[in-house]
């Protein structure tokens, strides 16, 4: 099968050019750094629609099946106008990202609203603003729900999350379908929750079923198994409650590729084997084939991003023979190496052709000592000045900074054929003080 954009570290368009710089899609990304200072999230449009395309093209032959971007893993009004344009609902989590797809005119039929406590205010924005599905996670929300429902004379159709038992070998802070999870219903709770909305809940109209497995998965052979489980379950509960549950929104989480140890597999695998599952079980437990909803978030826009950063000092330690450089982000704008471990490749952007390698740790600005973007990675002759590349960057950056140390939260720029674009403006001091209130 060929290639994905999942499966390269770099975006579509990357390359050095005749001066020896790193572009992508025609933008010189030292001349960006320079006209719109670092730290930089860079995004790129072509490798943003080529995997949305990917997507798209890998799930053609099912003709019922609905894209949705998981916008926890990067919500700006601009990428949801572009993914919107591209065909894609969207996955949303908070009223924060309710009212970004909103803001972007997307048309809110395509939009699911998930999470394990959702608040009665963002419910009764989602409710007001016709959201398409709410994926109800526990026995609190069904009820909520149904009185904000009946409150706004409107029936809301629904999925119940459920945890299918299914564990993949991921950061265990990612793993969202093991049974020892805080997201869902698990499989023994199920009956009563269909219950309970049969029996107490006017305004409610359960769909079907919705389940996620993970984050940066690798593994194929989960989604099949996932799959069989919530067609198992669906024709379970339409059999002994009499139902239709025709819907089943299995989430997301293809991995993608941070450094040249990952192999995940591409956007075509995991549709073979999905739609492979589908049919074989829908067969076995004599199912029609459901709607399916896919979740896609990181895939979609991780290897389309970069962060660029200036490198500032630089600290040699004799005594583990070990060089620091130091560069003017960190945690506060990519905190997942502080979380979780994460890794990532990176290069200096600028010409440095005729100097040799070296072995560095990429140290971040914050005041922590875990505050290290990259141990040991091998840099030409980084410098004080160099624009530092880290590839990658584009999901879980942007979307989990903070004002950490009171740094202010970087711009974000869309480059596509030769040109770039402000997306997220750079915040300003007076914006990092706006709400605080002097007594």
């Amino acid at each position: 099968m060929p290639k994905t954009i999942n499966q390269d570290i770099k975006p579509y368009n990357t390359k050095r050019n005749e001066k020896g710089n790193l572009e992508i899609s025609g933008c010189d990304l030292v001349e960006l750094a320079e006209k719109y200072g670092t730290p930089l999230y860079v995004m790129d449009k072509v490798s943003l629609l080529k995997i949305a395309n990917e997507y798209k093209q890998a799930f053609s032959s099912y003709k019922k099946v609905n894209m949705m971007f998981a916008s926890k893993a990067l919500m700006t009004s601009a990428i949801a106008k572009i993914l919107h344009e591209a065909g894609f609902g969207f996955d949303v989590v908070s009223g924060g990202e309710i009212h970004t797809i909103n803001h972007a005119k997307v048309d809110m039929n395509f939009a699911t609203f998930n999470g394990n406590n959702k608040t009665k205010e963002e419910i009764e924005m989602a409710l007001k603003l016709n959201i398409g599905r709410v994926s109800v996670d526990n026995f609190y929300e069904i009820k909520l729900l149904d009185e904000i429902a009946q409150k706004l004379n409107k029936t809301q159709k629904i999925l119940l999350r459920i945890t299918p038992g299914i564990e993949c070998h991921t950061h265990e802070y990612i793993q969202t379908g093991h049974l020892d999870s805080k997201f869902g219903f698990d499989l023994t709770q199920t009956d009563l929750a269909v219950e309970t909305i049969l029996k107490e809940c006017k305004n409610l109209e359960i769909m079907g079923l919705h389940a996620h497995i993970g984050s940066q998965i690798f593994e194929t052979q989960v989604y099949y198994d996932e799959i069989e489980v919530l067609i198992k379950e669906t024709k379970r509960l339409n059999d002994k409650y009499n139902l239709n549950l025709s819907e089943m929104n299995i989430g997301g989480g293809l991995g993608i590729t941070y450094t040249e140890k990952d192999c995940p597999p591409s956007v075509d695998k995991i549709a073979e084997v999905i739609l492979t599952s589908i049919k074989d079980n829908c067969a076995k437990y004599n199912l029609d084939e459901p709607t399916l909803y896919i979740e896609p978030g990181r895939s979609i826009v991780g290897t389309s991003g970069v962060t660029l950063y200036t490198v500032g000092s630089y600290k040699n330690v004799p005594h583990f023979n070990k060089k620091y450089i130091a560069v003017d982000g960190g945690m506060a704008d990519n905190p997942r190496p502080s979380m979780y471990g994460a890794l990532y490749s990176a290069e200096i952007a600028n010409n440095k052709a005729d100097e040799p390698f070296e072995k560095v740790t990429v140290a971040g600005r914050f005041c922590e000592s875990g505050d290290i973007l990259i141990k040991d990675i091998s840099l030409q002759s980084p410098k004080t000045g160099d624009i530092l590349c880290v590839y990658n960057t584009g999901a879980y950056g942007y979307s989990m900074s903070s004002n950490y140390n009171n740094v202010l939260k970087p711009a974000m720029v869309l480059v596509n054929n030769s040109q770039s674009d402000i997306i997220i403006k750079r915040q300003t001091y007076d914006q990092l003080t706006q709400n605080d209130v002097i007594l």
